[in-house]
């Protein structure tokens, strides 16, 4: 008898890709349809392919409440992420300081640390015990030569939400500009707290397979009224307007368009099916002992539950124990390290417990009974 398949609730590490989307990124990679290069504007083959990328930006666009002329494709959040950062620090030529915090994601903290090395002064704001950044800590860090504030708006270990729109508001005050890693956001927050033409953001970084598009492609934000003068991580070729140079990957672009049009179109629903899920998750765990909850439920998005559990077993072994579920104990670009989550220790939680933690993240396809399955063996290993 073949062996059931793990409940998959690591939808914060990535989301499997919507049919829809498949199918509209397949014209794309057919060999008498949408296959040219959309940079060859001398046929009509190219012009076609180009109308189709330029249509998935003004998806993407539409989300956003910003201008289609303000994204620029990527490959994925890091590439974003690398490029806002690098693209504004890396070659200025007077002392320059950059805040960020000690909870960010590793394509934000590596990223800061090569920046160190190149010269630039950085400030990593502590979190408060929940996990979020205090915005009076954010304007106690300012100094005179500040140029640039990096946070994320959803946390992807705990779920926890900063208040972007009051750290904007404290950034522009003193024109310093903001970046915003924002690959947890999309789908997960209503799209009041996406819409760019009210939020002081001057950068922010998305991600495509975070909200059930394909992998390999993501999109970078700039405010054309901030006036930012980017320099290239890439050169050649001169695509997205000499901001990102290299072929754009056509089916990807297009199946992030509809990834975000699908959002868009079915946001509210999905929000209120996810508070259920939750509770129905939280009601579960609290009748286990052992387990201790790390997310502050009533300043986080839904769908993203971390806990600690007292147990005598590392880290690995309990995810090993746990073997008809599919979670993480953090963030998955960090599972190389067998250390305890840096997001957990920088908020004060004990190391043990740290180590024994476990994300949960479910989505658009997680089914009730499979929250069912997961604390029917929760109890069962750990009660």
């Amino acid at each position: 008898m073949q062996a059931m398949s793990p409940v998959y609730l690591d939808y914060a590490a990535s989301t499997p890709v919507d049919l829809r989307v498949q199918e509209s990124m397949m014209p794309f990679l057919t060999v008498d349809q949408g296959f040219a290069n959309p940079a060859s504007r001398s046929h009509v083959y190219g012009w076609q392919v180009e109308q189709a990328v330029e249509q998935a930006r003004v998806q993407v666009a539409r989300l956003l409440c910003c201008d289609p002329l303000e994204l620029y494709w990527t490959s994925g959040a890091t590439e974003a992420n690398n490029l806002a950062l690098k693209g504004l620090l890396l070659y200025q030529r007077s002392p320059v300081h950059f805040i960020t915090s000690k909870v960010e994601h590793k394509a934000i903290l590596d990223t800061a640390a090569f920046l160190q090395q190149q010269g630039v002064e950085v400030t990593y704001l502590k979190p408060m015990s929940n996990g979020m950044i205090d915005p009076d800590s954010v304007q106690a860090a300012f100094r005179p030569h500040t140029r640039l504030v990096s946070l994320m708006q959803v946390n992807n270990e705990l779920g926890v939400i900063n208040d972007i729109a009051v750290i904007g508001r404290l950034c522009r005050e003193r024109g310093v500009c903001l970046h915003v890693d924002a690959a947890q956001s999309v789908g997960k927050l209503e799209c009041s707290a996406l819409d760019l033409s009210q939020l002081c953001v001057d950068m922010m970084s998305f991600s495509a397979h975070k909200c059930y598009g394909p992998k390999g492609v993501g999109a970078l934000f700039v405010r054309r009224a901030s006036g930012l003068e980017l320099t290239p991580l890439l050169h050649g070729g001169g695509q997205e307007r000499g901001v990102r140079p290299g072929t754009v990957p056509t089916h990807q672009v297009i199946g992030m368009g509809k990834a975000f049009a699908l959002v868009q179109a079915q946001q509210a629903k999905e929000l209120a099916e996810y508070i259920q899920l939750r509770e129905r998750l939280l009601a579960g765990l609290s009748e286990i002992a052992c387990v201790n909850l790390h997310t502050d439920v009533d300043h986080s998005v839904a769908n993203i539950v971390n806990i600690g559990v007292r147990c005598k077993l590392s880290g690995e072994a309990l995810l090993l124990a746990l073997d008809s579920m599919a979670v993480s104990s953090g963030s998955a670009c960090n599972t190389v390290a067998l250390e305890p989550s840096y997001v957990l220790l920088a908020c004060g939680v004990a190391r043990s417990l740290a180590d024994t933690s476990l994300r949960i993240s479910f989505g658009r396809f997680t089914r009730a009974e499979e929250i069912d399955l997961v604390l029917e063996q929760l109890r069962s290993k750990l009660v």
